[in-house]
């Protein structure tokens, strides 16, 4: 207690006559719960101050705060106490503004409600037996016990995490008892567990681990699947955000996810053919949107370039045997999809298919769903070179191209051969053509893109560095055609934006390096180099 009156001296007491009054009331509740011998005396007095505990938080948390803190030590046998003492603590730590705006101290210095919370808390916490009595109480079935006390563990986080964090890992069934609110039948506990738990794994390796070996990741595919996948509520989303979190830069959980085949069971989530099928009624709603966007953002978590690349590529294999990437596939030729949910897949398609070579050759074969067939990557490459499409899609698509021909030879190989002189069918557009149609666009995005989407076809690949040497390309009529590396510096000398030269300059550092040919070439070209 002494504590608590330095803390309240610091702050000041209230002058009013009326909040002298309400002091006055506070000091003789907390007499009566601390010295009656009676239940019922006790159960008043603290409902009492948990009445005053919003107007007077100030008052109640100095005066109070340590005898609540008996109440839910001693009278561990009344339900109703002990709900009454922790909606007491709840209001006194909450950083919620709530009775007075704020409270005046005597020097005229402003004390906020959010700070008093702030401060309740850090003198709440200091106590770790108050965190393990706190905990305990989360075994009470008791909707008028659980409920609060969950309350008051998610307020104390947010006010002070990383202390909390703490207090949870040095308690040896903190987490448990945490986990067993997923499992409670009452949809609001469940749901606060979840977000409670969502903020205590946060940035924090050892809590994200306990947590997923405590079957985390199975009782969250239960909730998903009871609420029909990306079909649900704010609780999948809620499921989903938990799930990245524990799985976001942290190995250890992502193999677990692997190994426990769980990457498997997330499947029936793309399966989206009643909302893909044009006349439907389903449609997509924001929740659905925001569902399969966090769903993708949970796959490529598990394939993300940043992973040790043994963990990334078993992901990846794993995905395109259990029919993840089909259904990926699917999505991004679909029609109709809105154009956030269509990036992110294309994001998503990239990742699943970089430096993979059956995911890769699988990819290639892809067709859109439209007569004559066009392979996806033809249509995206259409896309990517398509001024009025999002900036964010053609950026999705540049990307994507990029990873597909991401130590893929054979896959640079093919896109360098559809530039070449050849007697194929020149009806059909071709990813070489798009390329250069996008090389000599007016739009300097699509010259950009097409630049470094060629670069990447010669990337560490001397072979079709020579190859595009034999690129011609038709002038105007009468007029013998010019190479395409006669015109790219051509068009360096010729002027236009910042943007499309830097991609030039960008692809022709790709070209000339370590391929003495095509050095030899540029400097045949003496306007190239003019002293």
């Amino acid at each position: 207690m002494e504590l608590l009156r330095g803390f309240k001296s610091v702050l000041g007491a209230q002058n009013e006559d009326t909040e002298q009054s309400g002091s006055e009331t506070v000091e003789k509740l907390c007499d009566r719960v601390s010295s009656s011998t009676l239940l019922e005396d006790r159960r008043d007095a603290v409902r009492a101050l948990k009445s005053m505990s919003k107007k007077y938080k100030l008052d109640v948390g100095t005066k109070a705060m340590d005898i609540l803190c008996n109440v839910l030590t001693n009278d561990r046998n009344d339900s109703e106490i002990l709900g009454l003492a922790l909606e007491a603590l709840c209001n006194i730590t909450s950083a919620e503004t709530q009775g007075q705006q704020e409270e005046v101290s005597r020097e005229g210095q402003v004390a906020s409600d959010a700070e008093l919370g702030v401060q309740f808390t850090e003198i709440f916490i200091k106590n770790q037996e108050n965190i393990s009595v706190l905990l305990s109480l989360l075994e009470e079935y008791d909707f008028h016990v659980r409920w609060p006390a969950v309350r008051l563990l998610t307020i104390l986080l947010k006010n002070r995490c990383y202390q909390l964090q703490q207090c949870v890992l040095v308690n040896p069934m903190g987490v448990s008892r945490l986990m067993d609110l997923l499992s409670d039948s009452r949809e609001i506990i469940r749901n606060e567990g979840l977000l409670l738990l969502t903020q205590l794994t946060k940035s924090n390796a050892a809590i994200q681990k306990i947590v997923a070996f405590e079957n985390a990741f199975d009782r969250l595919i239960e909730i998903i699947a009871e609420e029909e996948f990306s079909d649900g509520g704010i609780v999948v989303e809620d499921c989903l955000l938990l799930m990245l979190s524990l799985l976001k830069s942290n190995v250890s959980n992502q193999n677990f996810f692997r190994e426990g085949s769980y990457i498997q069971r997330m499947t029936p989530f793309f399966e989206l053919d009643a909302t893909l099928t044009p006349g439907t009624e389903r449609g997509w709603s924001t929740q659905k949107m925001a569902n399969i966007n966090f769903m993708l953002k949970i796959l490529r978590t598990l394939v993300s370039p940043n992973n040790p690349q043994q963990t990334t590529a078993f992901a990846q294999k794993i995905m395109n045997q259990c029919g993840i990437l089909r259904l990926l596939c699917g999505i991004l030729m679909a029609t109709g999809i809105p154009s956030d949910i269509l990036t992110e897949t294309i994001n998503t398609v990239s990742e699943v298919i970089r430096g993979n070579q059956e995911n890769q050759n699988y990819f290639s074969q892809v067709n859109a769903p439209c007569t004559p067939p066009r392979s996806a990557i033809v249509v995206l490459l259409m896309s990517m070179i398509n001024e009025k499409q999002p900036f964010n899609l053609r950026c999705a698509v540049l990307y994507c191209f990029q990873c597909y021909l991401y130590k893929n030879e054979q896959g640079q190989t093919q896109v360098v051969s559809t530039l070449l002189p050849s007697a194929a069918d020149v009806t059909t557009v071709s990813a070489g053509q798009l390329l250069c149609a996008g090389l000599f666009s007016a739009n300097a995005f699509s010259n950009w893109c097409a630049s470094i989407a060629l670069s990447h076809c010669l990337k560490d690949n001397a072979v079709q560095k020579e190859q595009l040497l034999r690129v011609q390309l038709a002038t105007s009529v009468g007029n013998p055609p010019i190479s395409l590396l006669d015109q790219c510096t051509n068009m360096l000398s010729q002027g236009g934006t910042m943007q499309a030269k830097i991609g030039l300059l960008s692809l022709l550092c790709s070209w000339l390096t370590s391929c003495s040919i095509a050095v030899s070439r540029f400097l045949q070209n003496t306007s190239n180099i003019p002293y």
